[in-house]
């Protein structure tokens, strides 16, 4: 059991920050004497000595100093502590499950995080991240609190939160593109393509363009990045995602007309609207403030 208690260390703190025992009399309410009887107290518990005599004031020791950093750190802690515990007195979860097909973007997930931080900082965020059905079936297993997903998920309503357009790609050397002219898909047949493996674990989902003969499966969107920049096959991909591949040419979208693009809407959907609490509709909220604030992307400008 601690000899010293939270309030001894809160006025040895006041006393610092307000420069003597008298200002801090004022700030905390306290009578002078108080505090310096706390003072001498704490002293005396850990036999160490925290003020020396300048003149008419008096400073830190050393000692002190190291002390009082440590002390601050309990102090802040023991408010974080009572905060959250008002929080979850009030109704607020303590922590919100997200689930996030990895098509969605990097920047405006971070975004919307950002602002949920500042909000609830206290609230744990667990975040999935997912491909195709993987982030229904987290859904549906009671797992995830929001999902965003391309996929519909039976049972539950979603809203309408981007959609995303993906676009075939591959390195600037890779074969397709020293063809030099107009291609269809029957040129793709004869090439590698690189897929992101359904993260679902009970039903699973193949997308996109899948006649190639050969075929690289993997479990992530940027390991099929770094696959596609290493001139290793070509993949269908969110074109958000590849503003600064294409700037700095590291990939190319390939010359396939009208067929070399398409469409993918995604949905913010709950778990249970009507029972969420408010970190929840926090989150929602800011994911589709993000949304909003990201800016336009075109391959083709």
């Amino acid at each position: 059991m601690s000899r010293v208690t939270l309030v001894q260390w809160q006025m040895l703190a006041a006393v610092v920050d307000h420069g003597g025992f008298a200002r801090a009399a004022v700030a905390v309410h306290k009578s002078a004497s108080t505090l310096h009887h706390a003072v001498h107290k704490l002293e005396s518990q850990l036999g160490v000595i925290l003020f020396e005599p300048v003149g008419r004031q008096v400073r830190l020791t050393e000692a002190g100093e190291m002390l009082l950093r440590r002390a601050r750190q309990l102090i802040e802690n023991a408010e974080a502590l009572e905060a959250a515990a008002e929080s979850v007195a009030g109704g607020l979860e303590s922590e919100v499950s997200l689930a996030v097909d990895q098509i969605f973007p990097v920047d405006v997930l971070a975004r919307a995080m950002e602002g949920f931080s500042e909000e609830y900082p206290f609230v744990r965020v667990k975040l999935y991240e997912t491909v195709l059905n993987g982030g229904v079936e987290i859904l549906q297993d009671g797992r995830a609190d929001l999902v965003i997903s391309s996929i519909a998920a039976r049972g539950f309503l979603g809203e309408p939160l981007i959609t995303l357009r993906f676009i075939a790609v591959a390195h600037p050397n890779h074969p397709l593109h020293l063809l030099g002219r107009p291609l269809d898909l029957r040129d793709l047949e004869q090439h590698r393509q690189l897929v992101v493996r359904d993260s679902a674990l009970h039903k699973s989902t193949d997308a996109g363009w899948l006649e190639a003969e050969q075929r690289w499966t993997v479990s992530h969107l940027s390991t099929s990045q770094d696959m596609l920049e290493r001139g290793l096959g070509f993949a269908w991909f969110p074109e958000i995602r590849l503003r600064e591949a294409f700037e700095s040419g590291r990939l190319k979208p390939l010359t396939l007309g009208d067929v070399g693009s398409r469409l993918v809407p995604m949905q913010l959907i709950f778990r249970d609207q009507d029972g969420a609490g408010p970190a929840i509709k926090s989150v929602a909220k800011w994911l589709k403030e993000a949304v909003l604030s990201l800016k336009p992307f075109d391959y083709r400008d």
